[in-house]
């Protein structure tokens, strides 16, 4: 992965809440907001912050499944109707399942260092509710080889590969320590989600949440290996952020310490066709990480803080050891240990990342490049962490399917030169 030949800086960046069970407004019976909602609440509240439609060049909206959950394509077209000031400017929009947001970024990244854009809206939206729970499962299976693999799958497709995902980490390093990593995962995306309003499981007040996480699953009704706290939740929900040049930054009036430079970045994409070879490695999220620390020039205990695809808890601690701060077997250790904890020494998923935050698919790259804005520049409200000015890198990691395809950002306070 070759440097960067432009400064590309986030600014601006809006989320809207994550919709769904667990929110005390939610409830599947009454009307809820629809896809166009999400779009323009986002798409406003980042005009808000940059100074409005007229310093918008181009626009990126990413969605996954909008064709069936919402009956809905041409969604690029729905970024004129944010703003009047967006009409006849050139829009895209672009798919690569849960990895839908991060391909978003980097598109928009694309824009501004062709020099055919310095500030590039770029929007990340799902709305998932609209059908039942194994309705649902059936549409995020096309995240997989639908042809190849729905037919001989599980009923719940995706819990499911990573349940057996979990079972393989069992068998080969330990099945009790690593349960209760997954539990300390699951309390601690919450307790961080408690603390974020826009959260879905902001209203959670369980108690003992790690005992609650440790009940054993149950594999007749759902999947052997993972329990439902181990899995993200059916989420609604959109995320907006600006991708701008030092140029665009000047126009839209955001100074660089109020903003992330992206110091290095990547996109890899495996073979949707093939299982992985092996269950217990995210196999595309590490190459996605060496090449994105390459492209910056950091290593990983370089790092304060990381935003990682924790669609389920076996995800999380693999992508730990995906990054390399935890050798093969030992992130269930990592994660007793408290380093993954928002007062640990690589505070991971702050807001609580897809467990916590939620979920909505093609919303969850632009969220996590969102959450490290907020973090790296000191907005982040009560989710604030400390940062230690000898880890001053952030990195987020946003997988598609079974680690198919996957796009992984490093970020830097804008000023830090």
């Amino acid at each position: 992965m070759k440097k960067l030949r432009r400064k590309v800086f986030l600014s601006g960046g809006y989320n809207t809440v994550s919709f769904g069970t667990g929110r005390k407004e939610f409830n599947p019976k009454k009307p809820r907001p629809g896809l166009e909602d999400y779009i323009n609440e986002a798409g406003r509240g980042t005009l808000q912050l940059i100074g409005g439609a007229g310093n918008v060049d181009e626009g990126v909206i990413g969605n996954f499944m909008a064709a069936r959950f919402n009956r809905q394509g041409n969604l690029a077209a729905f970024i004129p109707a944010i703003d009047e000031g967006l009409r006849w400017k050139p829009c895209c929009r672009v798919e690569g399942a849960c990895g839908t947001g991060g391909l978003a970024l980097a598109t928009a990244m694309k824009s501004v260092l062709a020099e055919t854009a310095e500030v590039v809206l770029t929007i990340g939206v799902e709305v998932q509710n609209t059908v039942k729970a194994i309705y649902g499962a059936d549409i995020l299976a096309g995240a997989g080889w639908y042809r190849g693999e729905r037919k001989q799958g599980h009923a719940y497709f995706f819990p499911n590969l990573f349940s057996e995902r979990a079972g393989a980490y069992f068998e080969k390093h330990g099945r009790e320590k690593t349960r209760r990593a997954f539990a300390r995962w699951y309390r601690n995306a919450v307790e961080n989600a408690r603390l974020c309003p826009s959260a879905q499981e902001y209203h959670n007040t369980a108690t003992d949440l790690e005992t609650m996480a440790l009940s054993e699953p149950e594999a007749k009704g759902f999947v052997a290996h993972l329990n439902m706290t181990d899995c993200s939740k059916v989420s609604d929900g959109a995320a907006a952020i600006a991708v701008v040049s030092a140029e665009g930054l000047e126009r839209i009036g955001i100074s660089r310490k109020d903003s992330v430079q992206i110091m290095g970045w990547a996109q890899v994409e495996a073979d949707i066709t093939s299982p992985p070879a092996d269950p217990t490695r995210l196999e595309t999220t590490s190459r996605a990480v060496q090449q994105a620390l390459a492209s910056a020039g950091i290593r990983a205990d370089q790092l304060g803080t990381v935003e990682c695809h924790d669609c389920f808890t076996i995800s999380g601690l693999m992508s730990l050891e995906a990054i390399g701060l935890a050798r093969a077997g030992e992130a269930a250790d990592f994660v007793l240990s408290d380093h993954t904890s928002r007062n640990g020494s690589v505070p991971c998923n702050t807001t609580g990342g897809l467990i916590g935050w939620g979920h909505p698919t093609g919303a969850t790259g632009v969220r996590q490049a969102v959450t490290i804005l907020q973090q790296l520049t000191g907005t982040c409200a009560a989710n604030q962490i400390e940062l230690s000015t000898k880890r001053p890198y952030a990195m987020s990691i946003n997988m598609g399917g079974n680690d198919k395809t996957v796009v992984v950002l490093i970020y830097r306070r804008g000023d830090l030169d």
